[in-house]
């Protein structure tokens, strides 16, 4: 992962585009991306986040090419919490790329930042990203109902979450799993 420059605008909207039909489901942000001025946008904005100590955004990278973005929506520095959110293209599922950017971004959060708190939200039948979470033993707290319009439709959320000591203790048997094996 590393973070987005404005040189990564034409790249990011040609990924977007291709898959438009993928992340229109559960991406708000697909229908407003119509040209490369769009994703110059988004990453300016992404870029005053970063400079406003406000969250992040970061290019996810295979090769030599963006394949995804994920990041910190927001940072709470009162409440000292923050929620992930990510996508991928949809060649790129199922290799476990998104599972090891989740919990990077989770890493750097609780060690980094110090955070105390770590939220993901995903709609209720988008059941690849509720997948990593899960995965990565985040504690399901609840349905948000009409949480986000995307389109002409409503979806709710899935909430998940994750403390700083939860996840001292999932990194810790994760460890000891990964020495057995």
């Amino acid at each position: 992962m590393r973070l987005l420059e404005n040189a990564d605008a034409d790249e990011l909207y040609r990924l977007i585009d291709a898959n438009r039909a993928h992340l229109a489901r559960w991406m708000p942000f697909v229908g407003q991306t119509r040209s490369a001025a769009d994703s110059l946008a988004f990453i300016g904005s992404a870029r005053r986040q970063l400079a406003e100590n406000r969250g992040m955004q970061m290019a996810i990278v295979g090769g030599e090419r963006i394949i995804g973005v994920a990041g910190f929506h927001r940072i709470d520095w009162a409440r000292r919490s923050t929620s992930i959110g990510y996508w991928l293209a949809e060649d790129q599922q199922g290799a476990g790329t998104m599972t090891l950017a989740v919990t990077a971004l989770v890493d750097h959060a609780f060690a980094g930042f110090r955070l105390a708190r770590v939220e993901i939200r995903a709609g209720v039948e988008n059941r690849r990203s509720r997948a990593i979470p899960e995965r990565l033993g985040f504690h399901e707290e609840g349905v948000v109902r009409g949480a986000e319009r995307i389109g002409p439709r409503v979806i709710d959320h899935v909430v998940y979450a994750m403390t700083g000591g939860e996840w001292e203790r999932v990194s810790a048997n994760r460890s000891r799993d990964a020495l057995r094996a």
